[in-house]
């Protein structure tokens, strides 16, 4: 859309949407977040920890957000936010072919040994995901040294917004208490637990009904 809304900017924090040039700290960013995560070490096996996760959100943040235009970051892509939004949403694009079958051929080598469980998992959140079109928050992580300048409800404002125009929910699954607290603020609410397919990995599916 010609007429799409490329930069918000909410006091102090301004956030755009994500581009190609920005890949490789997008990256780097969510690694660092999430490297030494209860998350990661269920994830992905310890040897080459960093560099797998890396890969995965080159793949599963970066480039998916990229090409489909559902990624924000700060100016500095010190944090970042990325969504998979419902098809045929204004100002977003599909998934395009080659970034899917990237993903498909790499994220079993990327997660080695631990492939089944994560499989798995996914498919147990994907059957507990909202049945109708929704927004759903992929990736959100804030750079240590970034925190607490209000990065995080910034960036997730667009997205937001774009559910409450088009009257759809959005939805996440996170692996944190602190997680769960700072999105009950934005208006999501715990809709249940999905434990990981194994039972080693506690998991909350919350979902934030369209406002206003």
């Amino acid at each position: 859309m010609a007429d799409r809304v490329i930069s918000v900017h909410l006091g102090t924090p301004s956030v755009r949407l994500a581009e190609q040039r920005d890949v490789p700290r997008i990256a780097a960013t969510l690694t660092l977040v999430q490297a030494t995560s209860r998350w990661a070490r269920w994830a992905l096996p310890d040897d080459g920890r960093v560099q797998r996760l890396t890969r995965l959100h080159e793949l599963d943040a970066a480039h998916r957000a990229v090409s489909t235009g559902t990624g924000w970051v700060t100016e500095d892509v010190s944090a970042v936010a990325t969504w998979e939004a419902p098809d045929g949403a204004p100002g977003t694009r599909p998934l395009p072919d080659d970034v899917r079958e990237a993903l498909a051929r790499e994220l079993p080598h990327i997660t080695g040994s631990h492939w089944s469980r994560v499989r798995e998992t996914h498919a147990l959140v994907d059957a507990a995901r909202p049945a109708g079109p929704h927004w759903w928050l992929a990736h959100l992580g804030t750079r240590p040294s970034s925190r607490r300048r209000g990065y995080g409800t910034a960036l997730l404002a667009p997205g937001l917004a774009s559910c409450d125009t088009t009257g759809l929910p959005a939805a996440t699954v996170v692996s944190t208490w602190a997680a769960v607290r700072f999105l009950r603020r934005l208006g999501f609410e715990v809709d249940r637990e999905v434990p990981s397919a194994d039972g080693a990995l506690q998991q909350w599916l919350l979902v934030r009904p369209p406002q206003g």
